[in-house]
Parts: C-alpha cells; sequence; structure tokens
C-alpha cells in the first residue's frame, strides 16, 4: 500500500512540473516591436511603434512617418536586424517544441474563457472573438497550427499577475489582428502579420520570413518582467537543528511542500504508528 501510494504521489508532483511551461528565450529580437523578414514593413496613419522596427534579409520600411518609432530605431537590412532574425528563429522552434498540456484544437479562443498559465496546442486555424482572460503569474505558450485570425474588437485582458512579457503566439502560418482588436503578447508567425486599423499589442510582432502591414496602430514591446511564480501547496513547518551526522538543510524550496502531500499520502493510507518522522532533510527515523 505505501509503494502505491508513493508512485501516485511521485506521479502528480511530475504533472505538476510538467505544468510550468518555460518562455523561449527572444535573446537581441527582445529590443524589437516589429520584425519582418521581406518583401517589407509597410504602414498607414498614425501608427506608433515604442521598441525598435527591423526587417531582414529585405530592407524596405515605407510609412515611417507619418508612423513614429519611439524607444528604439529602425533597422532596415542591417547585421543587426539579421541577429534578431535568427534570435527569433530560434526563439520561434523553442515554442514549437514546448510541450501541449492542454489541446484546445476546434475551440474559441476567445467567448469569455479564462486560462491560467501553460502551453495551449491548436492543431488547426483557431478563432478569437470576444474577451480571452489570461490569469496567473507565469508563461502562457500559444501552438497555433495555422493561420491566427482575430474577430472585430476581439480582446485580450490580464489578470491575477499575468504579464505581457509571458504570453507566446507561435503561428505556423500568418497573423492577423482584425480592426480595433486589444491583443496581448509576442507573436512569432512563420510568413507574414497584418494590424489592421486601431490595433493595440502589448507585445511584439515578429515575422519570420514575411512581412509586417500595419494600420494606425499602437505596439509596445514589453521592457521589464517580473520573476515568475509556480503556485504550491503551503510548505510543511521547518525542523530546526541540523540533522545528525553534520549537514544543514536541504536548500530546496519545493521539497517542504512535497514531504507535506507524502504525509497526507500516508496518513490517507493508515500508515500510523509505524515510528515515520519526515523531516525537512530527507532523513526519517
Amino acid at each position: 500500500m505505501l509503494g502505491i501510494s508513493l508512485s501516485i504521489l511521485v506521479v502528480g508532483v511530475n504533472s505538476m512540473v510538467a505544468l510550468a511551461s518555460t518562455a523561449p528565450g527572444l535573446g537581441t529580437a527582445a529590443s524589437y516591436a516589429i520584425l519582418a523578414g521581406t518583401p517589407n514593413v509597410t504602414n498607414t496613419g498614425a501608427t506608433v511603434v515604442s521598441g525598435s522596427l527591423g526587417i531582414s534579409p529585405a530592407a524596405a520600411v515605407t510609412g515611417f512617418p507619418p508612423g513614429t518609432v519611439v524607444n528604439g530605431t529602425i533597422q532596415a537590412g542591417t547585421a543587426a536586424a539579421g541577429v534578431a532574425k535568427n534570435d527569433l528563429t530560434a526563439a520561434y522552434g523553442v515554442a514549437a517544441s514546448s510541450p501541449c498540456n492542454f489541446n484546445k484544437t476546434g475551440v474559441n479562443l476567445g467567448g469569455g474563457s479564462t486560462l491560467t498559465p501553460g502551453t495551449y496546442c491548436q492543431t488547426t486555424a483557431p478563432t478569437l472573438t470576444g474577451v480571452l482572460t489570461l490569469s496567473g503569474n507565469g508563461v502562457f505558450i500559444f501552438q497555433i497550427g495555422s493561420t491566427l485570425v482575430t474577430a472585430p474588437g476581439a480582446s485580450v485582458v490580464l489578470t491575477n499577475g499575468a504579464q505581457p512579457c509571458n504570453v507566446f503566439w507561435q503561428v505556423s502560418s500568418s497573423a492577423t489582428l482584425d480592426t480595433t482588436t486589444n491583443f496581448v503578447g509576442t507573436i512569432m508567425a512563420l510568413t507574414s502579420i497584418s494590424l489592421n486599423n486601431g490595433v493595440i499589442l502589448q507585445g511584439r510582432a515578429l515575422a519570420r520570413n514575411g512581412a509586417v502591414t500595419l494600420i494606425n496602430d499602437q505596439i509596445t514591446a514589453p521592457t521589464s518582467c517580473n520573476a515568475v511564480t509556480v503556485a504550491g501547496p503551503t510548505p510543511a513547518p521547518t525542523v530546526s537543528g541540523a540533522p545528525a551526522g553534520g549537514g544543514g538543510p536541504m536548500q530546496n524550496d519545493s521539497f517542504p511542500w512535497i514531504l507535506a502531500l507524502v504525509a497526507g499520502v500516508l496518513a490517507g493510507a493508515g500508515v500510523v504508528g509505524a515510528g515515520l518522522t519526515i523531516r525537512g532533510d530527507r532523513r526519517r527515523t
């Protein structure tokens, strides 16, 4: 009975660990709000880009002005833009290989739904209408198997510590944010990205191979990110004093609450009176 209980506990702990997605490192691409491949970056109207704007290997950027770039520079066909494109390719691959925690194929990502941190996969072209709420200070990765298209006026809302810097959209084709969409996160599209009239993007529009098209939009690249916290059970009380035979307590913040779970499993299995004591140093007497 004890062996079975501990096995179930280990499986449960491993499942919780698997749910913690890791943010793909953007490298130098992190400083870009807009990044394109070819043939161009085009803008119509008073778009404001906060962060750098780059394109490589092409070098065509039109519509700036009237569009403006603040808190960054325009890198058109430069070596810096080429390095950023390479870093984007690497980050795209990392996001695409993140283990899928929640399969949302055929599901409208909006419609008032609330999602917690993790990796969400859709093997087809998803829809995003209405409001999508992302809740919790963790990493959100959306793996889109085809195109990503939002409905006019769609929005992504953050709550309970969720941050724009920790939201990633890996799009296997092209992405289109329709008119007045209020979107959050870094879009990493294999081909092109189009932001229709009046889009607000708290994140980045990074296209690996295609163009980026803008119309009277506001794009703000995240500049900082607070540490991600992973919620877990309340830690077990700390046992003072070093264990017999020398050595200090284990330097592992997650171990105490795991021990607390072990104690709960043992109690539930009726393992009592066996002289078993669980300590924060992994010793049993």
